[in-house]
């Protein structure tokens, strides 16, 4: 079964990129491809693809896919054009998210008699952050104005990095672990080692990786055939070493990225070493996605119920776009740019590692939380998917039509 699973994904990813092109102009995006892939071929559809991939596997994938997506996506930003438009990222992480999160927090209350008001919590935090490689067609599409894909580049980039430590918080006080040390001082201990120590990590990894790429190639000593290794490396380093020692490795990576793309900003093979590091992350995605369909899917669609359903629609939908519309009010957006941002705040490789890591929970919501997220990932894949490139078409089109 091995060289079995081996041979299909090899044959799936090689068609794949042969046809990603043509792929890139059709409704459906990569991760719903790989998705469909993934339950076709599995247990669901035709059983050739039986992959065992354990909690920890699956985790692992996973924030390494993510970890890449956000070290390049951030290393391409324009930091210019963010700091004109620092208000929309800024009222989205601030604002915005706690928003999201206290209203998932009320939807749950409504929906779900079985789970403790600890655990509505954690299922709100699970869902919160957005995903940046399901938007990725939305945020590095270069005919959506600067100011929304650099915003929601941004957001994407940090919300689950900061949804981090307060899941670990509500975690640790619905374990009873919290000890002596208070709410309080758990939360300032958790906040300020996660995003304190990612940062930390991102200077001191992303800065001299980015000199000894200049010092390299001044002195002719990059090789052609290594050009795609860099990138990556520092991608991992940043998030490994951040998670190594408490931190958070998607803060890491993301600032990581940032200061990256700021030190090598006119370095004349910056945009080949990203395009590089990007085809990492895309194969990492692949990979992530079949397997998701495959084996998380396959999982748990005997565990939905009508309840489960509506929370993930309202999850994609109320849940998220409204406290965006709110907090935008008075920027200098119409509205349909606002209601463009709050749709696409899609669900996908941040809420799968935070399911895994509650799934590893002793919490007795365990199975209806992991549900729950898995079904609202699964929508946010179709709805996100098929929705993305019609609606940067038309977002496009707008914009055209103001600046005429």
């Amino acid at each position: 079964m091995l060289y079995q699973n081996l041979a299909l994904l090899a044959a799936f990813a090689c068609i794949y990129s042969l046809l990603a092109g043509g792929m890139s102009r059709i409704w459906f995006n990569g991760a719903v491809i790989f998705t469909l892939f993934g339950v076709v071929m599995g247990p669901l559809g035709l059983d050739w693809l039986r992959l065992s991939m354990d909690a920890d596997g699956l985790r692992l994938i996973a924030e390494l896919t993510l970890a890449m997506v956000l070290f390049a996506d951030s290393a391409k930003a324009d930091l210019t054009v963010l700091k004109r438009n620092v208000r929309i990222p800024e009222r989205l992480l601030v604002i915005s998210l706690p928003m999201t999160i206290v209203l998932g927090f009320g939807a749950a209350w409504l929906l779900f008699d079985d789970l403790t008001l600890l655990e509505m919590a954690i299922l709100a935090t699970m869902l919160a952050p957005t995903d940046a490689a399901l938007g990725k067609a939305v945020v590095s599409d270069e005919s959506v104005p600067a100011p929304i894909r650099e915003g929601l580049n941004f957001e994407s980039g940090l919300n689950d990095g900061i949804c981090v430590p307060i899941l670990f918080v509500l975690l640790a006080l619905a374990e009873g672990q919290s000890g002596d040390h208070g709410v309080s001082l758990l939360a300032i201990h958790y906040m300020a080692s996660e995003i304190g120590l990612g940062v930390l990590v991102a200077a001191l990894v992303a800065l001299p990786g980015a000199w000894l790429l200049k010092q390299s190639h001044d002195k002719g000593w990059l090789e052609e055939s290594w050009l795609q290794v860099p990138v990556v490396a520092l991608a991992i380093a940043c998030f490994a070493i951040a998670q190594a020692i408490g931190g958070s490795g998607f803060i890491a990576a993301f600032v990581g990225g940032l200061l990256f793309g700021w030190r090598t900003a006119h370095h004349p093979l910056k945009h080949d070493l990203l395009e590089r590091a990007e085809g990492a992350g895309d194969s990492l995605s692949l990979v992530t996605w079949v397997t998701f369909g495959a084996v998380v899917v396959s999982k748990s669609l005997g565990a939905f119920d009508w309840t489960i359903l509506l929370y993930a629609v309202l999850s994609l939908t109320v849940i998220r776009m409204l406290p965006v519309f709110l907090v935008l009010t008075g920027l200098k957006l119409g509205t349909g740019e606002k209601l463009f941002i709050g749709w696409f705040g899609p669900r996908g490789l941040a809420s799968i590692v935070f399911a895994v890591i509650v799934f590893n929970s002793s919490l007795a919501g365990v199975h209806t939380l992991t549900m729950t997220v898995v079904c609202t990932i699964i929508l946010s894949v179709l709805f996100h998917g098929v929705s993305a490139n019609p609606l940067v078409a038309w977002i496009a089109s707008r914009a055209q039509r103001a600046r005429e």
